[in-house]
């Protein structure tokens, strides 16, 4: 069945939205998971939805297709597609995985609770294109950008003040109960990586998460999730990092995750990438999360985000950053006649 154009938000399976605002043809690119029910496309890989006002989008276009990359190391996944303008090349950042190839199981963690869950190979790949519909191309087949030995997730590309590229991901709580944002340079081409990951913080850190660790060695800890980092250099010169996690209430003892999803963000006050950064309370809750941030084309500050986790449809959100980064209103009038 052929759907209707123009789409409405409401209308579009949107899982970890990315929108790349193009001055020079006025239109938005929202970026998204290949859907094959509303793409026409079978497999994994990344499809974009096209609009000039944020009401009304072309039905989408597959950019990206996993199997179609020669002797590329996984073909599931396709997660949190991002697209970079760098050069004079557009980057397209998404995560894959195979569960076909174990990692090792990690070492008892910090606080000396072995973490027995079977690892395998995941983390986000670089494909480069001359457009912002692509074809991308993977640079590099064999692996994943990040370390390979570590299950990550999610990375986003952050550009320093000295011009320096770096990804920033999110190392899964699958490996260390307590999940990680780390970032990691890249090569001026973003071929490659450069050294060792960098720590910036670990989701604990964010107080409201959980209670406070208890004294002596628990029997078992319930996980701490980084999903979804988005750096954004603020007017004052600090460095904000939208993320999101879970709450409490959300994960029981053995792990399993509840409706608790939301959207925060962390500062770092210096500027720097190293932090230290400080946690802020949640933005959005209601099972609501993985946003970033865009200007429209008339200046306005907004944050698109999916809810619910599931069949996720995305939301927009006027903003206000001041001293602190907070909502203005949601923009239902975007989501058409519903």
């Amino acid at each position: 069945m052929r759907l209707p154009e123009p789409m409405r938000l409401p209308d579009m399976p949107l899982h970890d939205p990315f929108i790349v605002a193009d001055s020079k043809t006025r239109t938005y690119y929202l970026y998204t998971s290949n859907d094959p029910s509303v793409s026409g496309v079978d497999g994994t890989g990344t499809m974009v939805y096209r609009s000039h006002d944020l009401r009304d989008w072309t039905r989408p276009v597959v950019v990206f297709l996993a199997a179609e990359q020669r002797g590329i190391w996984a073909t599931d996944g396709g997660w949190a597609p991002e697209v970079h303008a760098w050069g004079d090349k557009y980057y397209l950042f998404t995560t894959l995985h195979n569960e076909d190839k174990p990692l090792p199981v990690p070492p008892p963690n910090q606080w000396g609770v072995p973490f027995q869950i079977p690892n395998h190979m995941r983390g986000t790949i670089t494909a480069v294109s001359d457009s912002l519909l692509g074809p991308f191309t993977v640079v590099d087949p064999s692996r994943p950008t990040p370390p390979g030995d570590l299950m990550t997730l999610d990375g986003t590309l952050y550009v320093d003040p000295s011009g320096q590229p770096w990804m920033v991901y999110a190392h899964e709580w699958l490996q260390t109960v307590d999940g990680t944002m780390e970032a990691i340079r890249l090569a001026p081409d973003l071929s490659r990586t450069i050294g060792d990951p960098l720590f910036l913080f670990k989701a604990s850190d964010a107080s409201w998460i959980s209670e406070q660790i208890p004294s002596g060695v628990p029997h078992q800890l319930p996980p701490y999730i980084t999903d979804g980092p988005q750096l954004y250099r603020t007017p004052d010169g600090s460095l904000l990092m939208l993320w999101s996690t879970y709450e409490k209430n959300a994960i029981a003892q053995d792990g399993t995750i509840g409706g608790g999803y939301v959207q925060t963000y962390a500062v770092s006050t210096s500027g720097d990438l190293a932090g230290p950064w400080r946690q802020h309370r949640p933005l959005v809750r209601d099972d609501s999360g993985h946003g970033m941030l865009f200007h429209t084309f008339e200046g306005r500050l907004m944050m698109i985000l999916h809810r619910p986790f599931d069949n996720a449809r995305g939301k927009l959100y006027e903003m206000q950053l001041d001293h602190e980064l907070r909502v203005l209103r949601r923009r239902t009038d975007l989501d058409g006649d519903h």
